[in-house]
């Protein structure tokens, strides 16, 4: 118990956190029509972006293409791309977005114009010139990324525990899958929604956690994870199905 207080009280600690990155995905999906067009595929364009994503590093699928495991089992391992096209009279332009599984923009590109008449070249030249920007951030996927965490000092009383506190046992039997990140892991539902943050700790297999409401900790025990955490100055200990 005195592990759990001191986790408890090293919780409120305020961190300073990385921006989520491309550097931290190593997938991208694109699917099979963006929304400009009127079919799939059209003009090539989808192919293109694919082709050219895997020129600048990128592993990346179309729509319907067979998965990884790792990938099929949680989506929120891999970014979207978007196209985004700007009406103009006199040119074509696109921009190109990645986002993550909950809609946020990870990348946006320049803005690739294109004064070809013809439609196919004109989509061609203005992807590719898009892609200029993207090529030059000089993407590398990198999963050991660490952020700098800046703890605030936080006072611990010492904790004097006569005895084990009982808790209070629930279960959550819904998947969550871990999806890593610079400091721990996000665990993300089948929605996909984000349900809970875990911080990595100096102890492997406990990690500080946060899901919105309640601050605990979450740690293996007999190949099973737990969350527990305090309400009304009671010990909860939840049963949680976590795929990492």
């Amino acid at each position: 118990m005195k592990v759990v207080a001191l986790l408890l009280a090293v919780s409120f600690a305020l961190t300073a956190r990385s921006q989520n990155t491309i550097n931290n995905y190593k997938y991208v999906l694109v699917p099979d029509r963006f929304d400009f067009l009127r079919t799939a595929d059209q003009y090539g364009l989808n192919t293109l972006t694919k082709e050219l994503l895997q020129g600048v590093g990128f592993t990346t699928f179309v729509a319907n293409e067979a998965l990884p495991a790792e990938l099929a089992a949680n989506k929120c391992n891999a970014l979207k791309a978007e196209l985004v096209e700007k009406k103009n009279f006199f040119t074509t332009a696109l921009t190109l977005l990645l986002k993550d599984c909950q809609g946020n923009i990870i990348y946006k590109s320049q803005e690739g114009k294109s004064r070809e008449k013809e439609w196919q070249p004109a989509y061609s030249e203005a992807l590719r010139n898009a892609f200029t920007s993207l090529n030059a951030a000089q993407y590398k996927y990198d999963s050991t990324t660490a952020a700098q965490t800046i703890p605030i000092p936080v006072s611990v009383a010492p904790v004097a525990v006569a005895a084990a506190i009982p808790a209070t046992v629930t279960e959550n039997r819904n998947a969550l899958y871990a999806q890593a990140n610079a400091n721990g892991y996000q665990l993300i539902d089948t929605t996909p929604k984000k349900v809970m943050v875990l911080l990595k700790t100096s102890q492997q297999d406990n990690f500080i956690a946060d899901d919105g409401i309640s601050k605990g900790i979450v740690f293996r025990k007999n190949g099973e994870w737990f969350f527990e955490y305090y309400t009304n100055d009671k010990l909860v200990s939840q049963k949680l199905n976590i795929k990492f």
